[in-house]
């Protein structure tokens, strides 16, 4: 896997941004209003302002960590591609999501924009299991390796 920090980086800006992402655009709303700035509720700058605050939050835990965020595996260990590989497909299906809702009030047709409202929504509830067992793999790969049980072990 290339870039594994990064993957995990961007995992973690995308959980909390796909969870609570009327939230994270109700805080950059209000810091906006806040400062003066007229915005309406589903706009675009509050959603991108929150997404920027949420990003500089995870970029101060990362420094107060050391360095790296949970989890980190071992290359060698056994689940820890695969961990990886769903971590990256729910990565892609979030920043979807996340691209959708930044860009569907520039769609001209309601038909496409229900469609696609309806398939983004369903990206957001299969990126929780992908990264739930994305992480338990690469999790995974930190333990020893324990050698077969033979039935005189008993």
């Amino acid at each position: 896997m290339k870039l594994p920090n990064l993957n995990i980086f961007i995992a973690w800006f995308l959980i909390p941004q796909t969870l609570l992402m009327g939230w994270v655009a109700s805080v950059g709303r209000m810091l906006l209003e806040l400062f003066g700035a007229v915005t309406q509720e589903e706009g675009i700058p509050g959603r991108i302002v929150g997404a920027l605050l949420l990003l500089a939050a995870l970029f101060v835990v990362r420094r107060l960590l050391g360095g790296t965020l949970p989890i980190v595996g071992n290359p060698d260990g056994n689940g820890y591609r695969f961990g990886h590989r769903l971590i990256l497909i729910a990565n892609i299906l979030a920043s979807a999501l996340f691209i959708f809702q930044l860009t569907w009030h520039w769609m001209p047709s309601p038909d496409v924009i229900m469609v696609l409202a309806q398939f983004t929504s369903a990206f957001g509830y299969w990126v929780m299991p992908l990264w739930a067992v994305g992480f338990s793999f690469i999790y995974q790969s930190t333990q020893p390796a324990q050698p077969p049980r033979s039935s005189t072990d008993n």
